[in-house]
């Protein structure tokens, strides 16, 4: 899978460095493939070909766009189990994850683009004025390594379908599946320029991309610290960004709760994608009577995920994506246990033929710890403890992050503390 084109403005052309990236499997440490490094000087060239391209895709009719979507998701479909063996081997992902969490997930997603786009007023009448919902432009998207092909998808299918040109930089751990979209969006006949593809580094091309004055709009997913120097550098000729960043999520678990459901859901979160998730809910806040309890299954309920090689029978959970992500998320385990806090479950890993993580549980955690405040992305739970129901709001809302979080409990009562909790997304009941 060795990659040495990049693509602009309808083409595969060289990439103005000479320098390529190499793709490891984290689960061997073996090369699987390379790409291309690309430089400044392919973002000015992609930059030109997607705003040269606007110029007339976004005025093509919305059947037009729509069409061509159709099309685009129909040789997706036929190139489904390519991506998903590209996903095991990039980034890890047992089998039935790949398939059923990386790729078919987010092809529903199009399919419901398109039916959403559909009935999307773009154009609204008043009666003294009327609304036109045009497109920004010419959009910048830099995405994680986390969800290869969703976190693209989420960012190029609504661009498409409102008229927008895009110049794409995926992850440098996790490009390989970006040039299976590339070439099936070549294969349908988009035109030339509106979709670009340029793998690298951040620096040499997140950074021009985030910077250059032809980018309208800059749509950027990863860490909370890379998204605040993104929200900084894009303030100088004040294009509109948009940003999805860490978390520290909490999951309530109120007095009443089905327990089994509760912590079931829990650990099924935290474990899934080996914990490499924004989203996951790393920090289990419990009722302290009942902790003793949950703790026992905890223990027994982890037993039902099975961590190791992805290629393995059965195997749920597969490594961590990289040796950075094994080097964080082991010190982070490794600090948790300085802090104080009892290792319900787990151990510190050691580094093996791949960057393999078991899961770890800590249980008498305290909020003020490093293990509570920092997002490990690992599978990695933090089990905390409250006494009364003011206590497990406060403790909630008390972190640097605001992306999502779950209660488990009574209807009513799960609605009303989940009102309570300062985050964009909060789930009740389950988490899905």
């Amino acid at each position: 899978m060795n990659y040495d084109k990049i693509f602009i403005n309808g083409s595969w052309t060289d990439s103005n460095s000479s320098e390529t990236i190499e793709v490891e499997n984290p689960t061997n440490k073996e090369i699987i493939g390379s790409v291309p490094a690309c430089n400044e000087e392919d973002v000015n060239k992609a930059v030109k070909a997607a705003k040269d391209a606007l110029k007339s895709w976004q005025f093509t009719s919305l059947d037009e766009r729509i069409d061509l979507t159709e099309k685009l998701l129909k040789e997706l479909r036929n190139r489904r189990d390519d991506m998903v063996d590209v996903i095991i081997k990039e980034l890890g992902a047992p089998r039935n994850l790949a398939k059923n969490t990386h790729v078919i997930p987010y092809l529903s997603d199009i399919e419901n683009y398109i039916k959403v786009i559909k009935d999307y007023p773009l154009k609204e009448e008043h009666s003294h004025y009327t609304v036109l919902k045009e497109p920004v432009g010419v959009v910048g998207a830099i995405t994680p390594w986390n969800y290869p092909l969703g976190q693209i998808t989420k960012k190029l299918i609504p661009s498409l379908l409102t008229g927008c040109t895009i110049v794409l930089k995926p992850s440098q751990n996790t490009p390989l599946v970006s040039y299976i979209l590339a070439e099936s969006i070549e294969k349908v006949g988009f035109p030339k320029g509106v979709f670009n593809l340029i793998p690298g580094k951040g620096s040499d091309v997140g950074t021009p991309l985030n910077t250059h004055p032809d980018v309208d709009l800059l749509t950027f997913t990863g860490s909370t610290a890379t998204g605040k120097k993104v929200g900084e550098l894009a303030s100088d000729d004040i294009k509109r960004v948009t940003l999805e960043l860490g978390g520290k999520s909490p999951a309530i678990v109120l007095k009443g709760a089905d327990l089994e459901k509760s912590v079931s859901k829990v650990l099924g979160n935290i474990y899934n994608n080996t914990g490499q998730s924004c989203s996951a809910l790393s920090r289990l806040i419990i009722p302290r009577d009942e902790k003793d309890k949950i703790e026992k299954m905890i223990v027994e309920k982890t037993k039902d995920f099975k961590f190791g090689d992805p290629e393995g029978k059965s195997i749920d959970v597969g490594p961590l994506s990289s040796k950075k992500q094994f080097d964080k998320v082991k010190s982070f385990i490794e600090k948790g246990r300085d802090e104080g806090a009892k290792m319900l479950v787990g151990e510190v890993p050691k580094e093996s033929e791949g960057y393999f993580v078991g899961p770890v549980v800590f249980t008498d955690v305290k909020n003020n710890m490093d293990i509570a405040r920092n997002e490990i992305f690992g599978p990695v739970l933090c089990v905390i403890t409250y006494d009364t129901l003011e206590e497990a709001i406060e403790i909630a809302n008390d972190t640097d992050y605001g992306l999502s979080g779950a209660v488990f409990g009574p209807k009513e009562d799960a609605i009303d503390v989940a009102k309570q909790i300062r985050a964009g997304e909060i789930t009740i009941n389950r988490h899905s």
